[in-house]
């Protein structure tokens, strides 16, 4: 009685409209890739200098540079001593250079996702049209596969940094620009109303109460923010990023298990210091402002 089959598009239209879509898109990139290339070339010259930059130090340099800054965040002897102790072993196993490799483009991706992020979430916190546009393009974000992001990107950019650090922060850019958002629209109204009785500026009312006060929440989305984009070193280096994804990938395909093990353990080892250092700066920070206040 009843067609099992779903009613589907037929098969010939369907094939016209992927060839349409694909022929125009392939003419997009030959028209504007060059131009888009020329666009993100001051980038790839940073990154390029960043990385040599790291490599070319002395280990010991960075490796006290490194403690330094964590020690400077957190003011945790602890921590410290544990990144200390973290880095020590990835280079006696001899993955030094691909850890500097996969900070440095991990360091510019989580900058840049910062400084697209906050401003992005601040405007989604002071406007309803704004956030109803935002939200669906950030669930899209999140739940596109994250392999999906690389076709478009190598077929505009090719292969290399470029569209590596493209396809990690679309990836990772969600968590901060959402938690910016949340932070801002959970601040008090009494205190808002406070500023405004002041006389506050929407500007002063931004920058001197709203951000300090949302600041632990923001400080959560930066810390997922640098989770998500260390989960994409593996897939980032599918398209020709180097660094601990590239030994990962190959010891999948010729299946070395022991390379692979290594240096997984490597970027869970820069996860954990990333993610702890950027907790306890975020709880410093907290505990300070909380201390103003009470003054």
């Amino acid at each position: 009685m009843f067609d099992a089959k779903f009613p589907s598009m037929d098969r010939a239209d369907l094939l016209a409209i992927r060839k349409g879509l694909d022929s125009g898109y392939r003419e997009f990139s030959r028209a504007y890739g060059d131009m888009i290339e020329t666009f993100f070339d001051p980038l790839l010259s940073f990154l390029i200098w960043f990385e040599q930059l790291l490599l070319d130090a002395p280990w010991w340099l960075v490796l006290t540079i490194l403690v330094g800054i964590v020690y400077g965040a957190t003011r945790s002897w602890k921590l410290s001593v544990g990144v200390f102790l973290s880095f020590l072993w990835v280079g006696y196993f001899g993955m030094w250079e691909n850890t500097m490799r996969t900070m440095s483009i991990i360091t510019v991706c989580t900058v840049i996702s910062i400084a697209l992020g906050i401003p992005i979430g601040i405007l989604m916190a002071r406007s309803d049209r704004v956030q109803m546009v935002v939200t669906p393009l950030l669930d899209v974000m999140q739940t596109m596969p994250a392999f999906v992001y690389l076709i478009p990107v190598v077929m505009l950019l090719g292969i290399g940094k470029i569209p590596g650090v493209i396809a990690v922060v679309i990836y990772a850019i969600p968590p901060v620009i959402r938690l910016t958002n949340l932070g801002i629209r959970l601040v008090d109204k009494e205190v808002l109303e406070a500023g405004d009785a002041y006389g506050a500026s929407s500007v002063q009312r931004l920058v001197g109460i709203q951000l300090p006060l949302s600041m632990p929440t923001i400080m959560a989305g930066i810390n997922q923010t640098i989770m998500m984009a260390l989960s994409m070193v593996v897939i980032a280096s599918m398209i020709g990023v180097k660094g601990l994804g590239q030994p990962v990938l190959k010891s999948i395909t010729n299946q070395y298990f022991t390379m692979g093990l290594l240096n997984g353990l490597a970027i869970v080892a820069l996860a954990i210091v990333f993610d702890r250092a950027s907790q306890a700066y975020a709880k410093r920070a907290q505990r300070h402002m909380g201390g103003l206040e009470n003054a």
